[in-house]
């Protein structure tokens, strides 16, 4: 049975960016290959969420959710938020490996593995793609003690009656990718790869946590230390909070994006994940 869900974690637009970013920046035979395990969609039994392309597949894990059934036990893969006034620690808030960033490797040992049937390798290719763009929302990683901000309403400019998480998975990422000047969606070069790319998904969970910690809350609540004494339920983003904000967003679906095509092209030369920084 299919039931109603909320929208898509880190937005359905800014997911298909990533997932356009990456197929734009992987060699030809890697593409390839992706369109190889494409072919094998009716196979994975979800005839209503469609997975024919790679965008797609970036919003797939979204899309099943709604089959609380038979895909329910997925919904603590999407996130893995840590309290942004405590010390960061990558090995906590994951048991058994059921977090964001546990999921991306887990994805991207499955995706490798040429052994398997097509239909499981694609399931995986669709997870790890979609779990690579959620674990680059500051929001997905951390928090404070607010369910990732869904429990801050927020005011969008002049918008009311949002929250905090909404905004940087929806108008936020959507207003700082959608500029027709400076496309996000394109070949990149070397300089920029190296720059927006790397690291792991420890590594890239930490990045948000540091993003959420020194920016999202301060922001939003005006504040240079968030963690002294309690934070209003309510709040809201100035037109100034959210140009400051957008730059910030942009990267991080670039970085998505980039980290993604580097994941793709690991996995299908069978080759391992770096290992994590330390701390």
């Amino acid at each position: 049975m299919i039931l109603p869900g909320e929208a898509g974690a880190w937005g359905f637009y800014a997911h298909r960016k990533t997932a356009e970013i990456a197929e734009a920046n992987v060699s030809p035979e890697v593409r390839a290959k992706i369109q190889h395990l494409l072919r094998s969609e009716a196979m994975v039994g979800t005839p209503e969420c469609e997975l024919s392309s790679i965008e797609d597949a970036s919003v797939w894990p979204d899309c099943i959710r709604r089959d609380f059934s038979r895909w329910g036990y997925t919904a603590a893969w999407h996130y893995r938020t840590a309290p942004i006034c405590k010390a960061y620690k990558p090995r906590e808030n994951c048991p058994g490996g059921s977090c964001v960033t546990g999921q991306i490797e887990r994805a991207h040992r499955v995706l490798a593995d040429e052994s398997l049937p097509d239909h499981v390798r694609l399931e995986a290719l669709a997870f790890m793609v979609h779990f690579a763009g959620d674990v680059h929302m500051p929001l997905h990683s951390g928090d404070r003690e607010d369910r990732g901000g869904n429990d801050r309403e927020t005011d969008y400019g002049i918008v009311p009656g949002l929250n905090l998480h909404r905004i940087w998975d929806g108008p936020l990422a959507e207003r700082a990718i959608s500029d027709p000047a400076r496309p996000v969606v394109r070949v990149y070069s070397a300089a920029e790869r190296a720059d927006l790319g790397g690291g792991t998904p420890a590594d890239w969970g930490r990045e948000s946590w540091q993003i959420s910690r020194n920016f999202v809350y301060p922001t939003a609540f005006d504040t240079d230390d968030v963690c002294e004494g309690e934070l209003p339920m309510k709040t809201k983003l100035s037109q100034e909070d959210i140009e400051k904000a957008v730059p910030i967003a942009r990267r991080r679906v670039q970085q998505a994006g980039i980290r993604i095509a580097q994941l793709l092209e690991s996995a299908f030369a069978q080759g391992p994940l770096p290992r994590p920084q330390r701390n």
